[in-house]
């Protein structure tokens, strides 16, 4: 199996019935559509990430999540459990639930509640406040991490990500991570990628935004993703990053432009207070989850966006097999 941490890791979406719960046969196929030979041969699944509305989720969901797709997995592809919780000691649970799943690893989310712990932590100066719920989680179950570091007050230097030298803390002193998501700005990316280099050991560098793959490739940095992209537009980012892997400059820079590939992905992050509903509006419009609902108080598809959707879509080349936004 190709190494675990350079792998294209999908931030899975969940889909909910009409009465709002888990639509569990809807989650099986969705597993299954990333299944594909394609994909099989270099991706990995995330069950319960930020995509998936892990914070509004319970622990019984959250097991029954990374158990579906454990089981259709099937061995076939690493899936990595989201962990969160708002205590320590229910983070430790729910990454004892997913590891009692079968999950290859972890996929771990900072602390969140109280101010102290969001909206005002310094990450740089006071790195212990996920360091120490990190170390508590490696100790009890012992797996493969990859990390979602979304920092406290975004920073002009690196955005909505960890700083760089507390990134570097972490994973000089946890050797279980073993991949650090790119959820930070242009200019705090480039700077993270020098620092992941020079660590004494390979932690993967993995593109998060599907918008920014083209200038990851062209670096020659995409060791993998961490990124909610592939819910709805597999195919041809699959297209692109194979065309740059053969060298082929100008066939990648046609996906991407002409193709639409880009305009696609720039609407979808443009507003990131939309960034998970648009996922989610996204892969109903193509027909891989039966419903855009989300769980509250997550926000509700507007009928603007799922029209704007379609039409991006098809510039793809991707099939929209919802007639109507309702």
């Amino acid at each position: 199996m190709r190494d675990i941490a350079r792998r294209y890791y999908t931030a899975a979406v969940l889909p909910f019935d009409e009465t709002g719960k888990i639509d569990e046969a809807a989650y099986r196929r969705l597993i299954r559509y990333f299944l594909q030979e394609r994909f099989r041969e270099v991706g990995g699944i995330i069950a319960n990430p930020e995509a998936g509305e892990i914070y509004y989720l319970t622990r019984e969901e959250k097991r029954r999540v990374a158990e579906i797709a454990v089981e259709e997995a099937g061995g076939r592809m690493p899936v990595f459990g989201g962990v969160f919780d708002l205590t320590t000691e229910g983070c430790v649970e729910c990454a004892r639930d997913a590891k009692a799943a079968g999950v290859d690893g972890l996929f771990l989310l900072p602390p969140a509640g109280s101010l102290d712990l969001v909206t005002m932590w310094n990450a740089e100066r006071y790195p212990e406040y996920w360091l120490d719920q990190i170390r508590e989680i490696d100790a009890a179950v012992n797996l493969p991490i990859i990390a979602h570091p979304v920092g406290g007050s975004p920073t002009a230097q690196w955005g909505l990500g960890v700083p760089g030298e507390t990134a570097r803390l972490i994973c000089r002193q946890v050797p279980n991570v073993i991949g650090w998501k790119m959820i930070y700005n242009y200019e705090g990316q480039r700077k993270m990628w020098k620092i992941l280099r020079s660590l004494d050991r390979h932690v993967a560098i993995l593109a998060a935004g599907g918008g920014l793959f083209h200038e990851f490739l062209a670096h020659d940095v995409l060791d993998g993703t961490a990124s909610g992209s592939w819910n709805y537009a597999l195919e041809p980012m699959l297209d692109h990053i194979e065309a740059w892997r053969a060298n082929d400059v100008v066939k990648a820079r046609r996906i991407w432009v002409e193709g639409g590939l880009r305009d696609l992905h720039e609407y979808i992050y443009s507003d990131y207070s939309r960034l998970h509903v648009r996922y989610k509006i996204a892969a109903w419009l193509r027909g891989l989850i039966p419903n855009c609902k989300t769980r509250p108080p997550m926000p509700v598809a507007k009928p603007e966006e799922a029209e704007t959707l379609r039409r991006l879509l098809e510039k793809t080349g991707n099939e929209c097999t919802v007639p109507s936004f309702s």
